[in-house]
């Protein structure tokens, strides 16, 4: 048995091709939106995972401009003023609950280290995410890695129950490959897949596994407010806590109206 932490790497974000966004709005006449790029008035730089800064903000105001023709006064004769306050435009979408536009931008983390428990909530989180996740039809179990929330690694007698059964179980899951010879020259893989696959159904649900995990904005904004409340599960609230985390350092404007207390992320607009 190995004890683990679950962890979130934040591996794939929204990249802009500024060079087509400008060929598309030269032929609307709405260049002057971005040319508040080059006097700074857009998000620019890099964040501090090295990415280009917050082109998914930038992709989400875009989205919203495109639904109005809101790029300058007078391309649309039903807008007389236009929100040019990068934030302000921000804010008044999430306000406004305009939230489509707020699917064109999609982040994607990597979950490392979390049990197959937290993986069966998450993927009641359907529209808006793809999950990709280590298939232990495949992969064979060649160790047991198990996280233990804090108030369970203070119980002796739990942990030395637990640790124990762990250990039993991990040293079955070799039994059986030996048993089962899958480690002979000769043996065909779907030989190796079909007692790989029996051989899971012996192992806990919380083992620990590792997925691929891509939202929207705005199906990341209801996951972290339902996932960190306080009557969600241990596991998920610690997993999309630093979701949240990292989710509002690459896009403060899209992810800043929350309150964090005890864990739980509350939003200042909800149902976006």
């Amino acid at each position: 048995m190995r004890s683990v932490q679950p962890e979130v790497f934040l591996v794939a974000q929204p990249a802009i091709d500024y060079d087509q966004l400008a060929a598309y709005l030269r032929e609307v006449g709405g260049e002057q939106w971005l040319e508040r790029l080059d006097r700074g008035d857009l998000p620019s730089g890099e964040t501090a995972s090295g990415q280009k800064a917050s082109d998914a903000q930038n992709l989400a105001e875009f989205a919203g401009k495109m639904c109005y023709r809101a790029w300058e006064p007078g391309l649309n004769p039903n807008v007389r003023r236009v929100r040019n306050d990068h934030e302000a435009y921000l804010q008044n979408i999430l306000k406004q609950a305009h939230g489509s536009v707020l699917e064109h931008a999609s982040f994607t983390f990597v979950l490392h280290n979390v049990s197959r428990v937290m993986t069966h909530e998450l993927i009641r989180h359907r529209p808006g995410t793809a999950v990709s996740q280590e298939s232990l039809r495949f992969v064979r179990l060649d160790d047991i890695p198990f996280w233990f929330p804090d108030w369970a690694r203070a119980d002796q007698e739990l942990m030395k129950r637990a640790t124990a059964l762990l250990t039993e179980m991990e040293a079955f899951q070799g039994w059986m490959a030996d048993h089962f010879k899958l480690d002979d020259d000769g043996v065909p893989f779907h030989e190796k897949k079909h007692k790989t696959s029996f051989m899971r159904r012996l192992a806990p649900d919380g083992v620990a596994t590792g997925l691929v995990w891509t939202a929207n904005i705005r199906a990341l904004r209801h996951t972290i407010e339902m996932r960190t409340d306080p009557g969600a599960e241990e596991e998920i609230r610690l997993v999309f806590g630093k979701i949240g985390e990292l989710a509002r350092a690459e896009a403060p404007a899209l992810f800043g109206d929350y309150t964090v207390t005890d864990g739980a992320w509350v939003p200042g607009w909800r149902k976006v």
